[in-house]
C-alpha cells in the first residue's frame, strides 16, 4: 500500500499538468512533436548534401557551417526569436514579452499547446540558417560566419516569420505563405547572393572545375530532405487534418514532377541526365511547392514541379554565368530562384476549394497581386538588411580567409581537422 501511494504521489503532479491539454485534440499534439523532430533532421541532411557538393578539403567546414547553427539558432530562438516572430500585434517585428519562453504555455494553446508550436517554428529557424552557407563555402572564415548569422537571425529571420505568420505587415497585404517560400527560402537564398557578392569570388572560380567529390552523401542528404520536408509543409498545417494531407500529397508530387523535369532539361542541354542533377531536381520542386503545398490541387503541384526546374537551371547555368557570382553551392539559384517561383505561382495556382485561398486561376487577382508585393517587399527587405549586416560583420573581422588558407582547405585552417586524411593535398 506504501509504494501504491508513494507512486500515486509522484504521478500525481504530473497528471495535474496534463490535466490542460485534455480540451485539445491529442493526435494533433503527437503529430506536431513528430513533424517537429522530422524537420530538424533538415539540417544535418543539409550537411550532408552541401557537404558531397563541396570540395574534399572543405567538406567539414561545409558540413561545420550548416551543424553549428543547429546550436546557434536553438539558444536565439529561445532568448529572442520566438519573442519577436510571434509575439504582440505589431506592423514588422513583434515584443520581448516572451523571451526565454517567459509565459509560453506548454499546455495551452489554439489547437496545441504554445509551447509545441514554438517548438515546431524552432526547426524552420535552423534549417534557414544553415541555407544560407551554402553561397560561400570554400572561401568565408567561420566566426564571420556564426556572427552574421547570429545577427542575421534576430534582424531579418524574426521580423520576416513575424510579418508573413505572425499576423504582421505582409500577412495584412493578404499574401499567403503556408510554410516559408518568403520567410524560409527567399530569405535564405537571397541572403546567400549578398554574402557572395561582398566576399567575391573563390580563388580559381572560372579557373578550375569545381566537381562534388562525394555524390552518395549528395543523395543521403536528399532522402533526408525530402523525408523531413513532408513534415516541414504537412506540418504548417499544425492539425492531423485534411490539410496537412493534402500538403503532403502536393510535397511529394511537385518534387517527383521537378525531378522528372531537371532530368529532362539536362538530357535536352547537355545529353545525359546526372544523377547530382536529379537531386537538385527534387529539391527545387520542394522549394517551389512550400509556399502553397495547403492551398493548391494536385495538378497544379505537377505543373509547378514540371516549370520549376526549368526555371532554376536557366537561372544557376545562364543568369549566374553572364553576371559572374559565385554563389559555390547555387544556394540562391535554388532556394532564392525557387522560393520566388513558388511564392508568385501560389497567387495563381491557389485553389478555393482546397483551403479557401483564391488564385489568379480562379479569378483571385487580389492573392496574385498581393503574392508580387510579397515577394518583392522579402527581396528588398532581407537585401538591405543581409548587406548591412555583413558590412558590420566586416568592420568588426576580417570576413573572407586568405589565400594561402583557401588553398590549403578550410577544413585544416579553420578547424584543424581532417575528413579524408589519406586524400590531403590532391585539391589545389
Amino acid at each position: 500500500m506504501m509504494l501504491v501511494y508513494l507512486t500515486w504521489k509522484i504521478k500525481k503532479p504530473i497528471i495535474e499538468t496534463l490535466k490542460g491539454v485534455k480540451s485539445m485534440e491529442t493526435g494533433n499534439i503527437a503529430f506536431i512533436l513528430i513533424c517537429s523532430a522530422m524537420v530538424f533532421i533538415m539540417t544535418p541532411a543539409l550537411a550532408f548534401f552541401y557537404g558531397g557538393l563541396e570540395r574534399r578539403k572543405n567538406i567539414l567546414n561545409t558540413m561545420m557551417m550548416s551543424i553549428g547553427t543547429m546550436g546557434l539558432a536553438s539558444i536565439i530562438w529561445v532568448a529572442v526569436g520566438y519573442s519577436l516572430s510571434f509575439s504582440g500585434d505589431g506592423t514588422f517585428v513583434g515584443n520581448l514579452h516572451n523571451i526565454f519562453f517567459q509565459g509560453v504555455s506548454m499546455t495551452e494553446g489554439s489547437g496545441i499547446p504554445d509551447g509545441l508550436f514554438a517548438i515546431f517554428q524552432m526547426m524552420f529557424s535552423l534549417i534557414t540558417a544553415a541555407i544560407i552557407t551554402g553561397s560561400v563555402v570554400g572561401r568565408m572564415r567561420f566566426p564571420a560566419i556564426f556572427l552574421f548569422l547570429a545577427i542575421w537571425l534576430v534582424v531579418v529571420y524574426a521580423p520576416m516569420a513575424h510579418m508573413v505568420w505572425g499576423g504582421g505587415f505582409i500577412a495584412g497585404l493578404g499574401a499567403i505563405d503556408f510554410a516559408g517560400g518568403t520567410v524560409v527560402h527567399i530569405s535564405s537564398g537571397l541572403s546567400g547572393l549578398i554574402l557572395c557578392l561582398v566576399l567575391g569570388q573563390r580563388r580559381e572560380f572560372k579557373q578550375a572545375e569545381y566537381r562534388p567529390h562525394n555524390i552518395p552523401f549528395v543523395v543521403l542528404g536528399t532522402g533526408f530532405l525530402w523525408f523531413g520536408w513532408f513534415a516541414f509543409n504537412a506540418g504548417s498545417a499544425l492539425a492531423a487534418d485534411g490539410v496537412a494531407i493534402q500538403a503532403f500529397l502536393t510535397t511529394n508530387t511537385a518534387a517527383a514532377a521537378a525531378m522528372l523535369s531537371w532530368m529532362a532539361v539536362e538530357r535536352f542541354s547537355t545529353g545525359k541526365p546526372t544523377l547530382v542533377g536529379a537531386c537538385t531536381g527534387g529539391v527545387v520542386g520542394l522549394v517551389a511547392i512550400t509556399p502553397g503545398a495547403g492551398f493548391v490541387s494536385i495538378w497544379s503541384s505537377i505543373v509547378i514541379g514540371l516549370l520549376v526546374s526549368p526555371f532554376c537551371y536557366y537561372s544557376i547555368s545562364i543568369i549566374k554565368q553572364k553576371l559572374g557570382f559565385d554563389d559555390s553551392l547555387d544556394a540562391f539559384g535554388c532556394h532564392g530562384m525557387g522560393g520566388i517561383f513558388g511564392s508568385i505561382v501560389t497567387g495563381i495556382f491557389a485553389d478555393p476549394a482546397v483551403n479557401g485561398s483564391t488564385g489568379l486561376l480562379y479569378g483571385g487577382v487580389d492573392l496574385f497581386v498581393a503574392q508580387l508585393e510579397a515577394t518583392v517587399i522579402t527581396i528588398v527587405y532581407v537585401g538591405v538588411a543581409s548587406f548591412i549586416i555583413i558590412s558590420i560583420v566586416k568592420l568588426i573581422m576580417p570576413i573572407r580567409v586568405s589565400a594561402k588558407d583557401e588553398a590549403l582547405g578550410l577544413d585544416r585552417s579553420e578547424h584543424d581537422e581532417s575528413a579524408y586524411p589519406t586524400f590531403m593535398g590532391l585539391d589545389s
